[in-house]
């Protein structure tokens, strides 16, 4: 079998609209089986994550974050991602670690948006001003094409940077910019909240990206209990992530309130149901969406 050795190159082959019907067909697939380990130090963190999904195929992502990296202007994310065949177990891929991870996690919270945000959304504010956000500025014109996006950060410099280059908008008001905003996406390493459900309004959708250890949060106790709550995988949230771990460990919220995950896109009950509810999302991300990912980034090389 040739190995494919797939860089950032392949990105002027994706679409992120194409992506999301990936990621939806493979929900409809038998459920993944999926293991994780972290080791932490300190504020750094190693996540070795797997994935297998009959009929699709397995992976293996292995990925390290280092927060101070910033500081020496160095990526804060690294790692590798390796692809095998469902069907033989060899090795079909190595696929750019940055580029599956961007895809990923992007496209997770497109797809949340693509059901829960208002079809009419248009202002879009973005509170963290690093690699995500700016990839979320792309994922969400995808839908929004007339979008005004809105950025807040604590650097303000970081933020000015992010206005110069990609011609958003600079909130300087973070309660102002909340209740003015249709969709808010948080991508932080906050490990308290930023966001305070006293600002939210009825109408608003919430993308929570950035909190991925059991001691990080980004929304306050009344978000969430004024919200209808959904996640891309119970597996890679409940127990693992302080945003929701925390809340239902003190009966602020349950593991029923919770409504749905991608896994009930198929019997359609991952969805807004109303016009004025508030949804949030929580984006865990998870080894099987860097699977179908990497999947979808294969497909698209091969047919390029």
């Amino acid at each position: 079998m040739t190995v494919e050795i797939i860089g950032p190159e392949a990105e002027r082959h994706l679409d992120w609209l194409t992506h999301c019907d990936a990621l939806t067909a493979g929900h409809r697939l038998p459920r993944a089986d999926i293991a994780d380990s972290i080791l932490y130090r300190g504020k750094d963190t190693l996540l070795n994550r797997c994935a297998w999904i009959d009929g699709l195929g397995s992976l293996v992502k292995c990925a390290t974050v280092h927060p101070g990296n910033a500081a020496a202007g160095l990526p804060t994310i690294n790692g590798a991602v390796t692809l095998y065949s469902d069907l033989t177990g060899e090795l079909e891929a190595v696929v750019d670690f940055h580029l599956v991870t961007k895809w990923k996690t992007a496209g997770d919270s497109l797809l949340s948006a693509r059901h829960l945000a208002r079809p009419d959304s248009r202002k879009i504010l973005l509170v963290g001003a690093g690699t995500v956000a700016r990839s979320m500025v792309q994922a969400y014109r995808a839908i929004f094409p007339q979008a005004e996006f809105t950025v807040w950060n604590r650097s303000p410099a970081t933020a000015e940077a992010m206005v110069r280059d990609l011609g958003v908008s600079l909130a300087t008001d973070l309660p102002q910019a909340v209740a003015e905003a249709d969709i808010i996406c948080t991508s932080t390493m906050a490990t308290a909240p930023l966001i305070r459900g006293e600002w939210l309004q009825p109408g608003q959708h919430l993308d929570l990206i950035g909190a991925y250890r059991p001691d990080m949060r980004e929304v306050d106790d009344e978000a969430l209990t004024r919200a209808t709550l959904f996640v891309d995988s119970r597996a890679t949230t409940i127990a693992h992530i302080g945003e929701l771990q925390d809340p239902i460990a003190r009966g602020v919220i349950s593991e029923s309130d919770i409504q749905a995950d991608f896994y009930d896109l198929p019997a359609g009950h991952y969805r807004r149901r109303t016009a004025d509810e508030i949804t949030i999302a929580k984006n865990g991300g998870g080894a099987h969406l860097d699977l179908m990912t990497a999947t979808y980034i294969l497909q698209a090389w091969r047919h390029r």
